[in-house]
């Protein structure tokens, strides 16, 4: 398995740090931006069409915003602890760079819900 490393590069569209993922670490996925076969994933495809790297650059408001709270959105975060939309607020405010820093320090993929 790799060591994590901070790299903005690996912060997924829907605010997931792909580069603490164990897939990701043990090469089984490319990440988030370089998955051709995560066509599936609407906010991926939403943040590619607008030329975003993530939701924080998006002048919607998270929370409101249907295809980023979308059924499988909320499954994933169900299973995972994830308050996905924490982590668009933290990189609106710190950026991607403190974001990835804050994921690779902490060894997670993801702002936990409380």
């Amino acid at each position: 398995m790799e060591t994590i490393i901070n790299n903005p590069q690996q912060i997924a569209a829907c605010g997931l740090y792909c580069g603490a993922c164990k897939k990701f670490l043990n090469g089984k996925c490319p990440g988030c931006e370089k998955n051709e076969k995560a066509s599936w994933c609407k906010i991926r495809k939403c943040c590619q069409g607008k030329g975003f790297h993530t939701c924080a650059e998006c002048e919607k408001e998270v929370k409101d915003c249907k295809i980023h709270n979308n059924f499988v959105g909320k499954i994933f975060a169900f299973l995972f602890k994830s308050d996905r939309a924490a982590c668009i607020h933290y990189i609106r405010e710190q950026g991607e760079a403190a974001f990835a820093e804050k994921m690779t320090t902490e060894k997670q993929m993801t702002i936990k819900r409380k």
